[in-house]
């Protein structure tokens, strides 16, 4: 496999009932209408990444994830959010076509799924454990690129309240990341915003949630108009990628594109 494609997909929030809403959008037909915009638009990707806060504290919207995306044949990639129930995710998710968690290798590439949830906080962290996991993938891949991929964001996102709540440890998980010349990219979710940075040849990626979005650089909470979102990613054989944010609106479409050389 040449060329590795992915779709990210984050923050669905979803909830048991179909119609529930959050910040003013129903979750769930957000998430279906983003879905149908890949699906006319971008497919078909090798997988799909989803980065937490699958669910609005509610066990029951499981469920409505796994109704959306079982039936499409293609591995789902998962990792837990602040609002998931982890042992409730494990339950409703197991098996294929879902991963929760781990590494998983496609192509020239590693990708990496790490918990960074500390349970009944917002904010996140990366246990001892955590952070071994990640050594041990990182120096197990060989000659393979490693795309990582968390919930909380570790780098400032220049929003006083955001920042409060994101990777409390992000220099640990710096200084593994640094001791590995393969690492390519870092992507999150739980901003609800785009974003595009560059760290010591790592590109750092967020990606707007399927839902709300939190509107950027703002000291306290506050919500951006900007439409629901998605990712996609072209993950080639050279360690180069392209990486594009796409919105989904109602009667036109917009995007964001950049692309990276590997380091």
């Amino acid at each position: 496999m040449s060329v590795v494609r992915l779709l990210h997909f984050t923050d669905p929030h979803l909830y048991g009932a179909e119609h529930e809403t959050l910040r003013g959008v129903a979750t769930l037909p957000a998430l279906q209408e983003a879905l149908a915009h890949a699906r006319a638009r971008d497919w078909p990707p090798s997988a799909i990444l989803v980065t937490g806060d699958l669910v609005q504290d509610d066990a029951g919207g499981y469920a409505q994830f796994r109704r959306v995306f079982a039936p499409l044949g293609l591995p789902v990639w998962c990792l837990p959010g602040n609002h998931d129930e982890p042992e409730a995710m494990r339950r409703e998710l197991s098996g294929a076509p879902f991963v929760l968690g781990g590494h998983v290798d496609l192509g020239r590439w590693r990708i990496i799924l790490l918990d960074s949830c500390i349970p009944g906080a917002a904010g996140g962290a990366l246990s001892a454990a955590a952070l071994e996991g990640l050594e041990a993938a990182l120096a197990g891949a060989g000659s393979r690129h490693c795309l990582v991929c968390l919930h909380h964001h570790p780098v400032p996102m220049a929003s006083r309240w955001l920042d409060r709540v994101g990777l409390a440890n992000a220099a640990d998980f710096f200084r593994v990341l640094e001791a590995h010349e393969r690492v390519r990219a870092v992507v999150w979710g739980h901003v609800h915003q785009a974003y595009e940075g560059l760290r010591q040849g790592v590109r750092l990626l967020a990606t707007p949630s399927t839902c709300a979005q939190f509107l950027p650089h703002s000291d306290d909470f506050a919500v951006d108009r900007r439409p629901p979102g998605y990712r996609t990613f072209e993950l080639r054989a050279d360690g180069s990628l392209l990486t594009e944010v796409v919105w989904v609106e109602e009667h036109s479409n917009g995007s964001s594109r950049s692309a990276c050389s590997a380091a």
